[in-house]
């Protein structure tokens, strides 16, 4: 059982990269950037109260299956999504759909992916990737942060998609039922835009969107007062981590999406989004120079050692940077 003709593509991001491979394979031409930016990938939350392997939740871009669902919804590109009750269920389904050559996406686990590297697999229950094929006991799988495709046996496959732990995959998988031969980029583009900038500067709680990132610096300025001093590298380290391994973290996914300004800009013919991806590129530079120095912080490296008052001012230039710059992607004339 395997799906002919389809092609593996290793992207930067799990699901704007599955979501590409998927849309292509079903002739919808679709970059992993212009899925990210249709799906508005973008976002930023700090969650204190919610404890994820004892540290804050911190997440750079939005809730999972988020980007899929609106990007096929804005293309006009109908899908089944399903979850099970038991591995045996979930499995059985997926081999139906593999029966009838359809490639299947699926949200899993990445502990219980023994073809990643030991140091990535850790309990982080959102990563997706693609199944196209089975032979024998074991099944052919598209992982986008892969350079090639590989395998993994049934009882692996089964462990990761139900995995326990927020949030529980409960063998949640998806594929396209039918894709139109036209769709409208240029309006799925301004949609996927106003979204990014109304979750980025609209949400009126304090633990989502563009106030998160002020929360959370305000919070890195009190680790040492109120954590001691392993707890607060553990912290940090979390943060890293969120920023640049899960996917492409923090700084990445501003470079993602910048990618896909630049795109748009072209396809649009539009100079003022060409010149909003310079400055979002620029924003990840600083995001990326905030998780060098907070790395060397928890390293305790004591060259160039910047303390967590200077931490706490390098992520407020981010905050400060992002609002002034969906501040003015708000009012973009379409």
């Amino acid at each position: 059982m395997i799906v002919p003709n389809f092609e593996h593509q290793q992207h930067a991001h799990c699901e704007s990269g599955v979501t590409a491979n998927l849309l292509n394979y079903y002739k919808v031409p679709i970059s992993e950037p212009m899925a990210f930016g249709i799906g508005a990938g973008l976002f930023f939350g700090h969650l204190p109260f919610l404890k994820i392997n004892g540290t804050p939740g911190t997440t750079f871009r939005t809730w999972p299956g988020a980007i899929f669902k609106r990007v096929t919804q804005r293309l006009g590109i109908t899908m089944h999504t399903e979850k099970f009750r038991t591995p045996e269920k979930a499995m059985e389904a997926l081999d139906r759909a593999l029966e009838n050559h359809i490639p299947v996406g699926m949200q899993t686990s990445v502990f219980y992916l023994p073809y990643l590297p030991e140091a990535f697999r850790f309990h982080f229950n959102a990563h997706n990737l693609v199944v196209y094929g089975k032979e024998g006991n074991e099944y052919l799988v598209s992982d986008p942060v892969m350079e090639v495709a590989t395998r993994i046996s049934a009882e692996d496959l089964a462990k990761a998609r139900f995995a326990k732990g927020a949030p529980e995959p409960r063998g949640f998988m998806y594929y396209v039922i039918d894709a139109p031969k036209k769709t409208d980029y240029e309006k799925a583009v301004q949609q996927g835009i106003k979204q990014t900038c109304f979750m980025m500067m609209s949400p009126p709680i304090p633990w989502f969107g563009n106030k998160a990132i002020f929360l959370l610096a305000n919070k890195i300025k009190n680790y040492p007062k109120k954590l001691t001093q392993r707890k607060a590298s553990l912290y940090l380290g979390n943060i890293i981590r969120m920023q640049e391994e899960i996917g492409t973290g923090g700084a990445g996914f501003r470079y993602l999406y910048a990618a896909f300004l630049q795109e748009a800009a072209e396809m649009m013919k539009r100079d003022d989004l060409q010149q909003y991806a310079s400055e979002l590129t620029k924003i990840g530079d600083d995001w990326r120079n905030f998780a060098y120095h907070a790395a060397r912080q928890m390293k305790n490296r004591q060259t160039d050692l910047v303390s967590f008052d200077e931490l706490s001012d390098l992520l407020r230039k981010c905050g400060d940077e992002e609002k002034a710059f969906f501040k003015k992607m708000e009012h973009i004339k379409w």
